[in-house]
């Protein structure tokens, strides 16, 4: 790719690992990236560029919570039908009237003959209707057709002037001829045939809830070319050179029940139909007789749980071209390429397929639902919304200007900004950067002002690209910035058990300026300086080595820089510090106590950051510890006497409580003997023991004494 320097300030080098206080660069350059922030007038393609939009243009705003479905004329005439309140609108001359109101809760289809009459389906009652070609307000609409089922989901006409009704609760396929008699083209054998489309003269359905693609020839005999793995065929459509795109909505399930669009339907038939207020005045009413049984799309409505787009070639080989686990796809067109459209919710976002492994987010809409598209011989797409019930028209053309407005940054501390640098294959001059930056973390009245050079040092930083001109691409922006370094800290330290030690360090990579070995994050995820860096393990294994003792602690540095640490003890009584250790890379330190008279001792932990700093730059932090003892002297035993059986004696110890006691008689096992106390609790114990059971003759007695540290005192005694 020729990455083309869009601008460039201030320009530092970029080191590929950062550590310590060095210029550092935040990159957007994924889809990810760039939809966390805010895009207005352009496109983001999956692998990261940006481009202008196609032109988006607000035709209508219905008032109503939904518009369902789209229709053209001969003539170029569009037309829409929603609800609630079932009416049917015409667009002309720029502006947009309401030709047809019918008492029922919504026009969920509607189609259009060689004659330009105007076909509505209305919900729940499952009517279909007539209005006259060029209907004006106050014209008559009639009942055309009664398919005696609850949904009409989707009408098609075939070049002979049948009418083809895809209905629900029974999955038929209904085929009316133009005289109005109709009969069961196709059942579907599952609860709802949701979805239709002509491929030649073969009729294409989806259904709910097995999720079936289904070919049914001209005869009316059915052929499944896939099962998706999703419960219900929201859509299909067929492209210019034959192959079927189906998109797929909800979880698969073995029940007939009916599919995530109708669970998504709650309200009673009354209570939506009461809140679209009464009709309006110059539209003709129909009467109709609304099912008790059917319920109601409430204005928020909505498919959850993200779709599937399947492409089935011509020879019927089967491929998933796209996916999201939230939006979910209700419509399908085609552009002037043979692209697929695709009008998803629930963020209102229009998608083109470019290819099996790339996908373009075209366009958002300040709506929640695009449920129809429509294609225009012009190349725009007009597209029908709910949430609100609108009309939109998508191109032909783009945008004239678009801005991506970033999500906001944070870099962790106070830092300089350097240069904001934008690459793509386009010139210079069809991109614009700004920036702001501040001290909170969203942009208030607080923040700078939008400017094209550095904002003023902050912690939190926002950029804008504005694109102009047709040609406008772009692929990535960096920011580079530098950390104000600021010092670390000795969080605490803790003392370890006495007598144990770490194990020597293998590698001491924390001094070197480039670790030995790093981890990568998954792909398509940036690598951020600590996830590069290589990690110290956590001390938490010792050996046993007498006379040795030691200290862990916690250390932080809001730079992420890597520390190097120094070591100094010095008596509880004692003013002057000594050296203990100095550059030690690990957060753990063990020593050989033995070198030390006995008594309490503080350590002192100093951090420096001085390996990820100039010396200048360098800064450090410290903390001493809680008193540590060193004991290595035994206790003393003294008194040890016999009298008769019994043997007493004393042991004391200067620093440590006694833990155990033990005897051995004639160089037998040790046998552990409680003090008089009954309790191993003090510094001074009383010990007394009496035999029985010993043979008579002289015996030896050994006692043996420990203190807190493992300090042992052995003394032998001869009774008689």
């Amino acid at each position: 790719m020729n990455r083309t320097l869009i601008r460039a300030a201030a320009c530092a080098a970029i080191p590929v690992i950062c550590l310590g206080v060095s210029t550092r660069t935040w990159l957007c350059s994924t889809y990810s990236d760039f939809e966390k922030g805010e895009l207005k007038g352009v496109s983001l393609r999956s692998d990261g560029r940006v481009t202008l939009a196609p032109k988006t243009t607000e035709l209508f705003d219905s008032s109503l919570a939904y518009l369902w479905a789209l229709a053209r004329d001969s003539k170029g005439v569009l037309y829409a039908g929603g609800g609630p309140g079932a009416r049917v609108y015409r667009f002309s001359d720029d502006k947009a009237e309401k030709i047809a109101e019918f008492d029922a809760v919504e026009v969920h289809a509607l189609a259009i003959d060689k004659q330009d009459r105007v076909y509505a389906a209305t919900f729940p009652d499952g009517r279909v209707y007539r209005l006259a070609p060029g209907n004006q307000p106050g014209g008559k609409a009639v009942e055309f057709y009664n398919p005696k089922c609850k949904y009409i989901w989707s009408m098609l006409f075939d070049p002979a002037g049948n009418l083809y009704i895809a209905t629900g609760d029974e999955g038929k396929i209904l085929r009316v001829t133009p005289d109005g008699k109709g009969e069961v083209f196709f059942g579907s054998e599952d609860t709802h045939a949701r979805t239709m489309a002509f491929r030649g003269t073969d009729l294409i359905v989806g259904t709910d809830p097995t999720g079936l693609v289904i070919r049914v020839s001209p005869e009316g005999r059915g052929f499944v070319l896939y099962q998706l793995p999703k419960r219900e065929v929201t859509a299909v459509a067929v492209a210019p050179d034959g192959s079927i795109y189906a998109a797929g909505a909800g979880a698969q399930q073995s029940s007939g029940s009916p599919g995530a669009l109708l669970a998504a339907i709650v309200a009673s038939t009354a209570a939506t139909r009461a809140a679209a207020g009464p009709s309006a005045p110059g539209a003709p009413v129909v009467q109709a007789t609304p099912s008790a049984e059917a319920p109601a799309m409430p204005r928020a409505a909505a498919l959850t749980g993200g779709s599937e787009v399947y492409r089935i070639d011509p020879s019927g080989l089967p491929g998933k071209v796209w996916s999201d686990s939230h939006d979910v796809v209700y419509s399908i067109a085609f552009d002037r390429n043979g692209h697929a459209i695709l009008g998803s919710g629930n963020k209102g976002t229009l998608y083109r397929i470019d290819s099996p492994s790339l996908y373009t987010a075209l366009a958002v809409v300040n709506v929640n639902q695009i449920t129809a598209l429509l294609a225009s011989p012009d190349g725009a797409i007009a597209a029908a919304c709910a949430n609100v019930g609108k009309v939109f028209a998508f191109g032909p053309g783009t945008e004239t200007e678009g801005t991506v407005t970033s999500e906001v940054f944070d870099s962790g501390v106070f830092s300089s900004w350097g240069r904001l640098i934008a690459y793509g294959d386009t010139p210079q001059s069809s991109v614009k950067l700004e920036s702001h930056s501040g001290n909170l973390d969203r942009p208030r009245n607080y923040w700078s002002d939008w400017s094209t050079s550095e904002p003023p040092a902050s912690r939190f930083i926002q950029w804008r690209a504005t694109l102009s001109g047709n040609d406008a691409h772009l692929d990535s922006v960096e920011q580079a910035y530098l950390s104000r370094n600021v010092a670390p800290r000795i969080e605490e330290i803790e003392a370890t058990p006495a007598n144990y030690k770490f194990p020597a360090p293998l590698v001491a990579s924390i001094l070197q300026r480039v670790p030995q070995s790093i981890s990568l994050p998954p792909i398509g995820h940036h690598a951020s300086p600590s996830s590069l860096s290589s990690g110290e393990a956590d001390a938490s294994s010792m050996t046993w080595a007498k006379g040795w003792i030691g200290v862990r602690w916690t250390a932080a540095d809001e730079n992420n820089d890597p520390l190097t640490y120094t070591l100094q003890i010095r008596g509880v009584d004692e003013t002057a510090w000594k050296p203990l250790k100095e550059k030690l890379g690990e957060r753990h330190y063990s020593f050989d106590s033995t070198a030390f008279p006995d008594g309490e001792y503080r350590i002192r932990v100093m951090a420096s950051d001085q390996p990820g700093n100039t010396a200048g730059n360098a800064l450090t932090g410290e903390l001493d510890s809680s008193p540590l003892l060193i004991d290595n002297t035994p206790p003393v035993i003294s008194g040890l006497t016999s009298k008769g059986s019994t043997i007493s004696w004393k042991a004391a110890d200067a620093l440590n409580i006694i833990k155990r006691a033990e005897y051995s008689l004639d160089g037998d096992d040790w046998m552990l003997i409680d003090p008089v106390s009954h309790l191993s609790d003090s510094k001074t114990l009383q010990y007394s023991l009496t035999l029985s059971g010993v043979a008579d003759g002289d015996h030896i007695i050994a006692v043996r004494v420990t203190d807190d540290y493992e300090n042992t005192s052995v003394e032998k005694i001869s009774v008689h």
